[in-house]
């Protein structure tokens, strides 16, 4: 009986769902108001999506840590680029707290002839207080 009752607790803990905001779904509704944010340029608004201590690691830049420092990193690059749009290809729960994020990213460049960028990104969300906030955030192109 016993052996019975501890299966029956491991399946309800291992079926119980994930932390909210840990779901695809939730992280894609993070996503997509980081995009649209971006592409008002909007900066404020996205620095704002990260924690005080965030690191960002652009390729072919500096790491940029801060949320100040992040602010003025994606005030440049609103001024370069539009249009983007980030999809949540795989969200994984590292605790009820944090969260990894694999996913694809496309933008297009403000030069004439606009010219699509195609990349990918994995960044690690933490729940502070009520707020999932991105801690660290880096990506590539795919070309």
């Amino acid at each position: 009986m016993r052996q019975m009752a501890a299966w029956a607790l491991c399946a309800m803990v291992t079926a119980a769902p994930p932390a909210a905001a840990q779901t695809a779904a939730a992280i894609q509704k993070l996503d997509n108001a980081w995009a649209a944010a971006f592409n008002k340029g909007d900066a404020a608004a996205v620095a704002a999506m990260y924690t005080e201590d965030a690191a960002v690691l652009p390729p072919g830049h500096e790491m940029v840590k801060g949320r100040a420092a992040i602010e003025e990193f994606w005030q440049g690059a609103t001024q370069q680029l539009g249009n983007a749009k980030l999809v949540a290809v795989d969200v994984t729960p590292l605790g009820p707290r944090a969260a990894r994020e694999i996913g694809t990213v496309t933008l297009t460049t403000k030069s004439q002839p606009p010219q699509p960028v195609v990349g990918k990104y994995v960044v690690v969300w933490r729940k502070l207080g009520p707020r999932w906030l991105l801690a660290t955030d880096i990506w590539n192109t795919n070309k």
